[in-house]
């Protein structure tokens, strides 16, 4: 090489060389900053809640979009007609292919992004929904911002009308299961002197969604200002059933933390008590509590892990009002009625509804179970 070659190769070099390390340095922070990842919170397990201030109600069914685009969307319908209440429980009823695993952290993003407390979440597979196309109905406890139960609340078990499966004709008509329903929820009513108006939350399990228009009229019909959550909760059911709970509020307040009653008109249980009412300043919510396999010990298990969250939040499991449980199988619906009396209170059985649903968000889980609690 020349001098006058290796001089120009030495010019360039020089000017090369010190832009190396302030390029290798831009380069390392642009990867160090794709690689940062926010890590949002978990949903709690358990909440305790104002009695008085809670509202309710249930999001709009859309077909747009798939499983995430649906529960932000719901999220944010929500948030709109609450009155700028605080959310505080959401329970996902999920139908189609989507991944329901991922509605907790859905939830978690939309609630951090607004910068607002997290609700409990609770997640249940059902069979349909009663709109081609949707993929999740969301139900929403808020605690709005004036007093909406000045006495409280009266929490009422799932009233069922029932019928066998016609093999010719699975998908029955079942609007006239419904009514059956609608009645024994008016004894229930009237057990505490209340009306159909005094209703502010019905949600109605159904086995076949084939005359829904029909059955969902006669609930509307019958509870005009309640928030109204219907579902088919199987593809495939064994029976069929209509099966409503409610939640009203109370006209007048009671003396007594709980009040337990069987109407002398339905059939009492000794297992579920038709209506329990409160006047309590506080409720405690939880999460639903999955079982995981199906023997006595995978079940007892769970209900341990409902009774120590309960724990954690100033209740136990012998204060619960309302218990829902989503057994997937008969089997594990008859492990839990054999084993639930071990955590609740035998001579104070909580309201309930206990009905076969299609899944859970874990492929080995056999039941979920939540509830509502008094405080100790």
């Amino acid at each position: 090489m020349n001098r006058k070659h290796l001089t120009a190769a030495l010019a360039i070099a020089a000017l090369l060389i010190p832009t190396a390390p302030a390029q290798r340095k831009k380069d390392k922070k642009k990867e160090e900053i794709t690689q940062t990842l926010e890590v949002l919170p978990d949903p709690p397990s358990a909440l305790k809640v104002e009695t008085a201030r809670l509202a309710f109600h249930v999001s709009p069914l859309t077909s747009k979009g798939l499983l995430s685009q649906q529960v932000r969307d719901g999220i944010k319908a929500l948030q709109r007609v609450n009155g700028g209440g605080q959310i505080v429980r959401l329970r996902a009823w999920v139908a189609g292919t989507g991944d329901m695993r991922r509605v907790p952290s859905i939830v978690s993003e939309e609630f951090t992004e607004k910068r607002q407390p997290l609700p409990v979440v609770n997640v249940i597979q059902v069979g349909l929904l009663p709109l081609d196309g949707a993929q999740v109905l969301l139900e929403a406890w808020s605690v709005a911002k004036k007093t909406q139960n000045p006495h409280g609340l009266a929490f009422l078990s799932g009233e069922a009308g029932t019928a066998d499966i016609d093999t010719a004709n699975p998908n029955m008509k079942v609007a006239h299961l419904a009514e059956k329903a609608v009645r024994d929820l008016n004894t229930d009513l009237a057990s505490l002197k209340l009306e159909a108006k005094d209703v502010l939350k019905v949600t109605c399990l159904a086995t076949s969604l084939e005359d829904y228009n029909d059955a969902r009229l006669k609930v509307t019909q019958a509870f005009p200002q309640a928030a109204l959550a219907y579902v088919q909760i199987q593809r495939s059911p064994a029976s069929h059933v209509v099966e409503c709970e409610a939640i009203a509020r109370l006209r007048e307040p009671i003396a007594e933390p709980a009040r337990f009653i069987q109407p002398p008109a339905l059939t009492a249980s000794p297992n579920y008590t038709h209506v329990v009412a409160t006047s309590a300043k506080q409720l405690v919510l939880t999460t639903t509590q999955l079982a995981f396999r199906n023997q006595d010990a995978d079940i007892r298990l769970a209900f341990q892990r409902l009774k120590s969250i309960l724990e954690s939040a100033g209740s136990d499991t012998t204060h619960v009002l309302f218990s829902s449980v989503y057994p997937i199988s008969a089997a594990a619906a008859a492990k839990v009625r054999a084993i639930r009396f071990e955590f609740y209170d035998k001579a104070k059985p909580p309201a309930s509804t206990l009905l076969l649903f299609e899944a859970l968000p874990s492929l080995d889980a056999s039941v979920g179970i939540d509830v509502v609690a008094l405080p100790k």
